[in-house]
């Protein structure tokens, strides 16, 4: 089990998805999120918390939630942030197993990609945590070109986040993202290769 943490706009989907080609099963917790979200009873419990909480909406007018809004709400308040944290992560963990369960015997390695795998504990259930460096124009350019932010909005959502340092610390590798595609596959396939020969010794008698 190999779970990948970063800053935001390091590249951890990237990542995740040459892990795929090379032949592991990747979760995406944003995608799992999104069906969650889906599911009326979900929708109807985060849109009453947060209401209660701060007196805004973040439904739209067909009953769906407005995701900008929401994430607004949460940064905004913690209490928030942890009502829909406990409404969405079992959910999200029970989809994670599920597909974990329906995997392939071949598969070498699961790969979890959760924004907040530190935060909600999910490294305990990690045999390796991956760091993703990048450098931090690299990032912001990166999420100004796919999400419009600011530099001033970067340094916001991640100051929600445990500091970059403390990720780096809590991780057993490190894979730079600051070169080219091919340079970046090489790294992946040197790390993948690296936990799969540290899981066989460890499963030797």
């Amino acid at each position: 089990m190999i779970g990948i943490v970063g800053g935001i706009g390091s590249g951890k989907s990237e990542v995740a998805r040459i892990f795929a080609a090379f032949g592991c099963e990747i979760c995406e917790s944003d995608a799992l999120a999104r069906r969650v979200l889906a599911a009326p009873e979900v929708r109807e419990a985060i849109a009453a918390l947060v209401f209660q909480t701060t007196g805004s909406s973040v439904q739209t007018h067909d009953g769906s939630i407005d995701r900008a809004l929401l994430a607004r709400a949460i940064f905004e308040a913690p209490d928030v942030r942890r009502g829909v944290e406990a409404i969405m992560h079992p959910r999200i963990e029970a989809l994670r197993r599920a597909q974990f369960a329906q995997a392939a015997p071949s598969v070498p390695a699961f790969v979890i990609d959760a924004p907040l795998l530190l935060e909600v504990g999910l490294d305990r259930e990690c045999d390796a945590v991956v760091f993703v460096d990048a450098p931090r124009e690299d990032r912001l350019q990166r999420v100004a070109r796919s999400r419009g932010w600011s530099d001033e909005e970067l340094t916001r959502r991640e100051a929600a986040q445990l500091p970059l340092e403390e990720k780096r610390r809590r991780s057993t590798h490190v894979i730079a993202n600051h070169g080219t595609h091919e340079a970046l596959q090489s790294a992946v396939r040197t790390v993948l290769s690296s936990i799969l020969a540290a899981g066989r010794v460890t499963a030797s008698p």
